[in-house]
């Protein structure tokens, strides 16, 4: 079935305002409104203007960084480029808007920044925003994201389950285990024996890398099957270690949502998570294999988690936009035609 983007709005867009809460009121500024203007940051302590062409990225005006685009380090908002992240009961159109949402949600506020200059794989200076983090995350329009296997801060883990709970923004029609946040298809470079999808764990923020030797077509979805575990025995699990009087004083830097990634990925894959070192590592990995041995980790099943639609970048702005991208065609989710 296809939706056409302007009807979809009519049916499920107060839905979904009610999901966001108070920032729902940003949606009804057109979303072009704000894009000549700045926003007030400090920058290591000094006031610049910024422009925010994202919720997590922007260009600074002024000062020590004027002209560097700067990507925000710890968190992570939807792309915005169109209807491209599906999950749940959401359309994309749903998730597009809260990926717009989120940029007007950054420029509306004064946050507070610093950076030490460093630069990502793109050139973009790396900058550290907690107030910013945490009020995008609390509000359901970003996630808590790291680019290796440690977890996300403890503030933002809390916002999260916080937004999770009351299913604002992104989780207000389902929660994957994990975000799909970029794709990679074969044919980007042939060269390589591997490609990789970027996955974001919901639980602690690390990400994985689903490998795979795929090439996509313009504007196929493409899906993370999820191993989910029962959580009931797992976060009775998780419960048991922090209760080991052998175990516990190892476990005292980590908090409830680690230990329950340590019992979740034990029971998925038969492995702890890297940053899990020390005499900790050894026996938890012990104790949860005699009771993966005695039943008592729970079952597992597959299901369909998180999706994005495959556009080249060259593709997704402009005259040569995509035609799944376009703001008056149609759009489907996963398994629908474009």
């Amino acid at each position: 079935m296809a939706f056409d983007g302007r009807t979809f709005v009519t049916r499920r867009f107060v839905s979904l305002l009610f999901g966001l809460g108070t920032v729902a009121a940003l949606a009804l500024v057109p979303l072009g409104a704000a894009g000549d203007s700045f926003t007030r940051v400090y920058v290591n302590g000094v006031p610049v203007p910024v422009s925010f062409n994202d919720g997590d990225s922007f260009r600074v005006q002024a000062g020590e960084f004027r002209g560097a685009q700067c990507r925000l380090g710890g968190f992570n908002t939807l792309e915005s480029f169109g209807p491209a992240h599906q999950w749940g009961d959401f359309h994309p159109y749903e998730l597009y808007i809260n990926a717009k949402m989120a940029t007007l949600n950054g420029r509306r506020g004064t946050w507070h920044c610093t950076s030490d200059g460093s630069t990502d794989t793109y050139g973009r200076v790396l900058m550290d925003c907690p107030d910013l983090a945490t009020d995008q995350i609390r509000r359901g329009l970003a996630h808590a994201m790291q680019i290796d296997d440690t977890p996300s801060r403890p503030a933002y883990l809390r916002a999260q389950q916080e937004a999770i709970r009351e299913r604002r923004g992104m989780w207000a029609h389902g929660v994957p285990d994990y975000v799909m946040t970029s794709i990679h298809s074969a044919d980007e470079n042939p060269s390589r024996e591997w490609h990789y999808n970027r996955l974001v764990s919901v639980r602690d923020g690390h990400s994985e890398s689903m490998r795979h030797r795929d090439t996509y077509r313009e504007c196929e979805w493409v899906c993370n099957d999820e191993l989910r575990v029962e959580l009931g025995p797992v976060r009775e699990a998780a419960r048991r270690l922090r209760a080991d009087p052998e175990i516990a004083p190892h476990l005292a830097d980590f908090f409830n949502l680690h230990l329950i990634e340590f019992v979740s990925r034990y029971r998925r894959l038969g492995e702890l998570p890297e940053y899990l070192t020390g005499p900790a590592r050894e026996r938890v990995a012990r104790r949860l294999a005699r009771e993966q041995s005695a039943g008592q980790l729970g079952a597992t099943r597959t299901e369909r988690g998180s999706c994005m639609i495959h556009v080249p970048f060259e593709r997704r702005y402009g005259q040569r936009q995509a035609r799944c991208l376009r703001g008056h065609g149609t759009w489907d989710g996963p398994g629908g035609e474009h």
